[in-house]
């Protein structure tokens, strides 16, 4: 699995798991798959619009 970020190749390490509480109900998550080096700019982008609910590595689900 790629990296989300625009024009990134990469392949994802993390999950970054966002919601937007004016269209999304409290339990629903998105995610963008990140990898190392997109990572913080991806979580900076979703914090400031307070989206950002976690960012999991991609094993964490099994």
């Amino acid at each position: 699995m790629q990296c989300s970020a625009k024009g990134c190749r990469r392949s994802a390490r993390w999950q970054l798991r966002w919601s937007n509480p004016r269209i999304h109900s409290g339990d629903r998550r998105k995610t963008w798959l990140a990898c190392d080096e997109h990572r913080g700019s991806l979580s900076e982008f979703l914090s400031a619009r307070d989206f950002l609910r976690e960012v999991v590595p991609m094993d964490a689900d099994g």
